[in-house]
């Protein structure tokens, strides 16, 4: 009987996280203790670490999915397995998906994260601290506008909404203050998912608690009726919003099922975010580690562009190696396979499916210049002509195939890839990033495009073309470029699998993110406050007499 994710959690044991900590080398006086599995960390001179980064990505999302968390977790495990002292730096999952469609996300079989309920539920209270940061800067605005509104701002013009952590579109669009006059001024509104606030992506890419004010302080809430951008600062909200967010800028400790330490903190919205953990919980595990584990959201053309643009570009990290995750299952997908008939050998699909496998490849090397191997998450109905086949198309490229079973087999089954992994991580390193800093915001938009997804060039609507001149003439052409695209596809066209060419990306409207410090450039219409499927995860979940979960995942 194959057991569930929950249930291989529940049969693990757990260390006491002091041991854990003990084990990396953390004082107990530098812990702040959520109970016996659970920590945060006292974070302090992290700069000038020696500690190897390494990079987990993956292809192009599928609905049969990559399994990107459980290679982390699973080559973090590896890596001990062969005596090297290693820590995994990964994000914390946001309740919306863990009550949607998507269920946990600690990684899975026996290569997981614990204790794994905590961890997709409530875990530190972090993401309620980033959403009531939000929210009270939400309520500072309107009560400013209630309140004689010496600053302008044009009510029609707002672009700070308020958030909850779940999944629910009715809330998406929403018109409030009616009532009268002392109930506010009525407008329309509208909510985000936590991990979609501003406040998240300012939470991952601070230094210190000093930084995430001055950070919070340039947040753009909306515009005067000249035009004229005002800011958190201006409304006096950023110190109480850091005072919220006080404990939960502390990266998290826990475990894995072996034992690894994972700090596991923060989590962007890896469309109109950056989709990485925390800048303070990668450089807390390379203070303590000699390899350190992480991985970016969606494919290699979303995540780990905004990993190396935007997260390396800020805070000085530069990974050594980039494990590229893909599945024979995933490339069958973008060589034109139905879902359901992904169980029958197809070596003619995944030859078919493999450009897209080669495209991310290309760039990891090429663009991004970095040493990459290719981990295959190994299912049981993968056979061995169609791993030759991968395996062989990879070979063109100079980069080995690594079978990753961790799985089923947890650290065992990443040893050879942790092997491989160790020997790049030392190879001749030529990171660079896609475009300068220099460029024009239209420059580095086209670069993305031609560069990292094999497009022609960029399309400006009229409307995105007027706001990247106002967003110079405020003064953030300097700004790294946040791209929202569906993840899908190399273009904004997700029914556009496997490796496209010949197409233009079309910007339709461009927002500024001053606080974290980029621009966001939307595609197409990126959804911010998801929605429950017709059957939500939530009508599966249980918790019994004594307090135990079930069917989380």
């Amino acid at each position: 009987m194959v057991l569930s994710d929950i249930e291989i959690a529940h049969k693990s044991k757990m260390k006491p996280i002091r041991d854990v900590a003990r084990e990396a080398g953390i004082d107990e006086s530098e812990l702040e203790l959520y109970g016996n599995y659970k920590a945060k960390v006292a974070v302090n001179d992290l700069e000038g670490s020696k500690a190897k980064l390494i990079l987990v990505t993956a292809i192009t999302p599928t609905p049969a999915g990559e399994g990107k968390t459980t290679t982390t977790v699973g080559l973090g495990d590896g890596l001990r397995k062969i005596g090297k002292k290693a820590i995994c730096a990964l994000r914390e999952p946001s309740l919306g998906p863990v009550f949607g469609v998507k269920g946990g996300a600690a990684g899975g079989g026996y290569a997981q994260v614990v204790p794994m309920e905590d961890i997709n539920l409530h875990f530190t209270g972090d993401f309620h601290a980033i959403g009531a940061a939000n929210n009270l800067l939400a309520a500072l605005i309107d009560n400013h506008i209630q309140q004689g509104n010496q600053l302008g701002i044009d009510n029609r013009r707002i672009t700070w909404k308020r958030v909850v952590d779940m999944n629910d579109r009715q809330l998406r669009h929403i018109v409030n203050g009616l009532g009268g006059k002392m109930q506010g001024v009525p407008r329309e509104d509208g909510f985000d998912i936590t991990v979609a606030s501003e406040v998240m992506a300012i939470l991952c890419l601070a230094n210190d608690i000093h930084d995430l004010k001055e950070k919070l302080k340039k947040i753009i809430v909306g515009y005067t009726r000249d035009n004229e951008p005002v800011t958190a600062g201006e409304l006096k909200a950023d110190g109480a919003m850091a005072a919220l967010l006080k404990d939960a800028i502390k990266p998290n400790l826990v475990q894995t099922l072996e034992h690894t330490p994972a700090f596991i903190h923060g989590g962007p919205f890896a469309n109109i975010a950056h989709g990485c953990n925390s800048v303070l919980a990668t450089k807390a595990a390379m203070k303590y580690a000699d390899y350190v584990v992480t991985e970016a959201g969606f494919g290699a053309d979303l995540g780990a562009e905004k990993f190396i643009d935007i997260k390396c570009r800020k805070s000085g990290l530069k990974p050594d190696a980039a494990v590229l995750v893909a599945t024979v299952r995933a490339l069958k997908m973008h060589g034109g396979v139905e879902k359901k008939d992904l169980g029958s050998e197809n070596v003619e699909a995944v030859i078919k499916g493999m450009p897209n496998l080669e495209k991310h490849l290309e760039n990891i090397q090429d663009v991004y210049g970095l040493p990459a191997v290719v981990a295959i998450n190994k299912f049981p109905t993968d056979t061995d002509a169609e791993l030759q086949a991968v395996e062989e198309a990879c070979k063109k490229h100079g980069a080995n195939v690594v079978l990753s079973d961790v799985w089923a087999h947890g650290g065992d089954g990443g040893v050879e890839l942790a092997e491989e992994v160790v020997r790049l991580a030392n190879e001749p390193n030529h990171f660079r990033f896609v475009y300068e800093e220099s460029d024009s915001l239209e420059e580095k938009l086209t670069k993305i495009v031609t560069k990292v997804y094999g497009g022609t060039g960029i399309e400006l609507a009229p409307a995105a073309k007027k706001e990247l001149r106002h967003i110079e003439d405020m003064g953030y052409g300097h700004l790294p470029i946040c791209m929202a695209k569906t993840q899908y596809s190399f273009s904004d066209d997700a029914k556009k699998i496997g490796r496209p060419e010949g197409f233009t990306i079309t910007i339709k409207e461009v927002k500024i993110s001053a606080g974290a410090g980029f621009v966001v450039a939307l595609t197409g219409a990126i959804m911010t406050m998801p929605g429950l499927p017709k059957v939500p995860a939530a009508e599966h979940i249980q918790v019994d007499d004594h307090g135990v979960i079930s069917g989380l995942f």
